[in-house]
């Protein structure tokens, strides 16, 4: 059967403001405005490197969510199944984000409590889209934002593996939203669900308790659960300014690893760049030539051109990426393409 989307992505997008480098929120001025959100990150990113990439929402109707939809449509996103709340009370979440040099760190506000999306429920998600997608993506995050949409999530991750799509998740734990321990109570059971899982070595241990280095720890998860692919990013922090980026990748079916030497990044803006390597990873999944090692280095390269752009939004083409993967793989360090 031909599948009308590559991927479904279900979630919360966000507004976001942000004063510019080196003004505080504190101190007043103008706000840069910005389209984002984990799961709308991942959806743009899909549909930049040439997948057919949905994204399902529940938004009120106005100018702001306008506003984000058009920044989604720009990127390639398909937006048939988005829902519009009409409420009076209809509400979209926003946050703050201010960035900053060493010894200082970042730092977020969020403004996302009793948003549209957190009233959705199974019954409001679209009836014809189980059979569309050929995979299904969401997060922690949408999880872990209210009883509705988590429900909602639950429901489509059964209906569309229920359809053969395989099933997309990232942990994406945020400490603002639960506990560890409680997002571990939501995700176990959903686990022996999962075809692809995004997880980091910090979620393996403090969240799911586990022990030894990575490869030990990605292995023994991956088998005990029958999760056939595991992803987990590795990045150096060396500053709020420089990091070291790479991954490690797991395939259960072959008991095989793939890694690559981590590219050095020079940050400009690091929201985004997690789920960038999510979407750089599903393209290389997705595409016909496919493959976990092609997806490795999608994500990296995804997750390290991310950094040098501002915004949540990746702004790429699978030219450029293929370009940063060739000059990464060589050890190239050019000062200009010109």
């Amino acid at each position: 059967m031909e599948h009308t989307y590559d991927a479904l992505v279900f979630g919360e997008p966000l507004i976001r403001f942000s004063p510019a480098g080196g003004c505080r929120l504190q101190d007043g001025g103008a706000l840069s405005r910005y389209a984002g959100g984990a799961e709308l990150n991942v959806a743009a990113g899909l549909a930049q490197l040439g997948a057919k990439s949905a994204y399902c929402t529940k938004l009120p109707d106005h100018a702001l969510s306008r506003f984000l939809l058009g920044q989604a449509k720009a990127r390639g996103v398909l937006l048939d199944p988005v829902i519009f709340d009409r409420r009076p009370e209809a509400r979209l979440g926003v946050y703050y984000y201010e960035g900053a040099h060493a010894p200082a760190r970042p730092s977020v506000v969020y403004d996302r409590k009793n948003t549209s999306v957190t009233s959705i429920v199974p019954e409001e998600i679209p009836e014809g889209i189980f059979d569309r997608a050929r995979l299904f993506h969401t997060t922690g995050i949408t999880l872990g934002i209210g009883r509705g949409p988590r429900e909602t999530a639950v429901e489509m991750i059964d209906r569309f593996r229920e359809n053969g799509a395989k099933i997309s998740f990232d942990i994406n734990y945020r400490a603002n939203l639960w506990t560890d321990q409680e997002e571990r109570e939501a995700v176990e059971p959903l686990l022996p669900l999962l075809d692809i899982l995004f997880i980091s070595e910090e979620s393996l241990r403090r969240m799911f308790g586990r022990t030894g280095d990575l490869p030990v720890m990605m292995r023994a998860f991956a088998r005990e659960y029958g999760i056939s692919y595991l992803l987990s990013t590795i990045r150096t922090v060396r500053s709020p300014i420089r990091h070291e980026f790479t991954s490690m990748v797991y395939d259960r079916e072959t008991d095989h690893f793939y890694t690559e030497a981590p590219y050095e990044i020079e940050v400009l803006d690091r929201i985004g760049s997690g789920d960038a390597y999510v979407a750089g990873a599903l393209s290389g999944l997705l595409c016909a030539d496919g493959s976990l090692e092609l997806a490795m280095r999608r994500g990296n390269a995804m997750a390290a051109l991310k950094c040098g752009i501002a915004g949540d939004l990746p702004s790429v083409t699978l030219t450029e990426l293929e370009r940063i993967m060739e000059w990464h793989a060589a050890g190239s360090k050019g000062e200009m393409e010109r």
